[in-house]
């Protein structure tokens, strides 16, 4: 059976070991942790080291900034560089597994105006490859792993598909760096979301979820059961984690996930 995680920012509480509390009251097996930047993550350190001695499971982060490794501007980048670095390091300090991030989010998309970004695709993959390298290598030396997702046309114009994550990944010829997941820029995505699972068996390292529309699974037209199936059969052994806007009633929301989960499959 797959585990499931939910996001800290979805959850009712004030610390963590509150959240917690819900969070296993309503089914879940972990917390998601969330990394913004100015090293805010790393202040975070002691909070964190006593929410594990009380118990909470707390295996990746995600990152919530503003700019990322594949930003057009090079100090924003080499800050994004800095605070993923610094996300890995501490989730290492906490015995989790890794930290996620996309190439950009929000920066540019080539499906609206002015449609043409200011670097060109070789370029685009000059700094992905240059930043990612950092980053794994430094995840490596950490123990840990850093998660590339996917993000939708809208989102991103360099890192969409699955296919593109995976020759970025074989490129660096890194193994501490795996694809992220994100059942909702798959939906969009992917001609079949359960066949990119199935060809990129060996490089998902981590899943996100949530529906169709971005709200919680189940309020949406994903084929859930297609897609989890799909996941046990490359044996995928993570933390399905809940990373959504939520409609009607929040806690509620919340709570219906994992059971949902388990009715379609996981």
């Amino acid at each position: 059976m797959l585990k499931t995680a939910v996001q800290e920012q979805l959850l009712p509480g004030d610390t963590l070991q509150a959240k917690w509390e819900f969070a296993q009251q309503a089914g879940y097996d972990a917390i998601e942790l969330r990394g913004k930047g100015h090293l805010h993550f790393a202040s975070r350190l002691d909070e964190l080291k006593q929410a594990r001695k009380d118990g909470v499971v707390m295996p990746t982060v995600c990152v919530d900034m503003l700019h990322f490794l594949g930003a057009f501007d090079e100090d924003l980048r080499r800050d994004a560089l800095v605070q993923m670095k610094s996300q890995l390091t501490v989730i290492a300090e906490i015995g989790g597994t890794g930290a996620q991030t996309p190439a950009s989010y929000g920066m540019f998309s080539r499906r609206l105006p002015p449609f043409e970004p200011p670097r060109s695709e070789a370029e685009d993959r000059e700094i992905l490859l240059a930043g990612l390298t950092e980053l794994g290598e430094h995840a490596r030396r950490e123990g840990v792993t850093l998660f590339l997702e996917p993000l939708n046309r809208y989102e991103d114009h360099m890192v969409n598909r699955l296919d593109q994550a995976a020759d970025l990944i074989r490129a660096t010829g890194l193994d501490s760096i795996r694809i992220g997941i994100d059942s909702y820029h798959m939906n969009i995505e992917e001609s079949d979301p359960a066949a990119a699972i199935l060809a990129h068996a060996g490089l998902i390292g981590h899943a996100q979820v949530s529906d169709s529309n971005r709200f919680q699974p189940g309020v949406g037209h994903l084929d859930w059961r297609a897609w989890l199936t799909a996941l046990h059969a490359i044996g995928y052994d993570g933390h399905l984690a809940l990373e959504c806007r939520l409609t009607g009633d929040p806690e509620e929301a919340v709570r219906s996930v994992p059971a949902f989960l388990k009715r379609s499959g996981a």
